[in-house]
C-alpha cells in the first residue's frame, strides 16, 4: 500500500472518529437540555451519559484494530522455533479435561422414584389412548 493512501485512510478515519464523538456529544448535550426541562426525566440523564461513550466507540475500535494488526505483525516477523507454545489474543489454551468415568448402573433399579414410575405410567397410558383414536 503507498504511503500517500494509508495516510488518506488514517486521516479518513481520524476524520469519521472526530465527527461521531462531536455528533454524540451534540445528541448528549440535547438530552440534557431535556432532562433539565420541566419534563425531563432520569432516562434522559442516562442518554446524557450514554452518548459520549457512543461517541468515543470508533476511536477505540480503531485504537484496538491497530494494536491487534501490530501484535499479528510482531508474531509473524518471530521464528517458527519461538512460536511452538505461543499465546494467541492474550490467552493460553485452555486444557480439555479428561472425560469423567459413568456412574455404576444400579442393579435391580431400586432407586427409581415411586412417584415418577406413576408419572411414566400415566404417560405411556395417555399415549395408548391417543394410538387408539387416530
Amino acid at each position: 500500500m503507498s504511503t500517500s493512501s494509508s495516510t488518506a485512510r488514517r486521516l479518513a478515519i481520524v476524520g469519521v472518529c472526530v465527527l461521531s464523538l462531536a455528533i454524540c456529544c451534540g445528541l448528549a448535550w440535547w438530552q440534557w437540555g431535556r432532562y433539565t426541562s420541566a419534563g425531563g426525566t432520569f432516562q434522559n440523564l442516562g442518554y446524557v451519559l450514554q452518548w459520549p461513550l457512543f461517541g468515543l466507540f470508533p476511536a477505540f475500535m480503531f485504537w484496538r484494530l491497530r494494536r491487534l494488526h501490530q501484535q499479528a505483525n510482531a508474531k509473524a516477523e518471530t521464528p517458527a522455533a519461538e512460536q511452538s507454545g505461543d499465546v494467541e489474543w492474550g490467552h493460553r489454551p485452555a486444557e480439555v479435561p479428561a472425560p469423567r468415568p459413568a456412574a455404576p448402573a444400579v442393579a435391580g433399579g431400586g432407586d427409581e422414584d415411586a412417584e415418577l414410575a406413576a408419572y411414566n405410567r400415566y404417560l405411556a397410558e395417555l399415549h395408548a389412548r391417543d394410538q387408539e383414536v387416530k
